[in-house]
């Protein structure tokens, strides 16, 4: 293998992000358990993801008190996990982008870190607009909720696979033979 197009060392900032976003999204899958229910299949997801507040109350009360308790904490720490998962998908951004000079790549590189920066923003407005809806949901907020839960599912998956097709293309054409 060249050396020279071998991909920098991680540097001391990204591989703290990256134990952070480890742990948060641990902690998170862990409060998730409890969440899981006939009601809600997925847990929080299921909620995110409820496109009315019928359905939103079902998966409400599914959880009992117990229950609700520990989507509140879930909701509540996600808004630290948001912010460290932005950070760190924008320092792997630059990370990939190391040894990719060109405007294109360049380019590429700006709209994959605002496709993060967006996927957080959507992110904290779903957090908002769910944590209002679990005492007496509502279909606005629930619709809302949802549309804002796919954007960032949209928006992570476009800039993850932004990643993959940086870091896919070739520098330089290949030699002919």
């Amino acid at each position: 293998m060249d050396t020279e197009k071998e991909l920098p060392a991680l540097t001391k900032g990204l591989k703290a992000c990256l134990v952070m976003t480890l742990l948060l999204l641990v902690a998170l899958l862990v409060i998730n358990q409890p969440l899981k229910t006939g009601s809600a299949h997925q847990g929080i997801v299921s909620y995110q993801l409820a496109g009315s507040a019928e359905q939103a109350l079902a998966i409400v009360r599914s959880w009992g008190d117990e229950g609700l308790q520990w989507a509140k904490l879930s909701l509540w720490l996600d808004f630290l996990f948001i912010p460290v998962y932005c950070l760190t998908l924008i320092l792997l951004t630059r990370h990939c982008t190391r040894d990719r000079p060109g405007v294109r790549e360049r380019n590429a590189a700006r709209w994959i870190r605002t496709l993060f920066i967006a996927a957080g923003l959507a992110d904290a407005t779903e957090n908002v607009l769910l944590l209002n809806n679990l005492e007496a949901p509502a279909d606005a907020i629930s619709v809302a909720a949802a549309i804002s839960a796919l954007a960032k599912f949209t928006a992570l998956t476009l800039g993850i696979a932004g990643l993959v097709i940086i870091r896919a293309a070739r520098r330089h054409p290949l030699e002919p033979g």
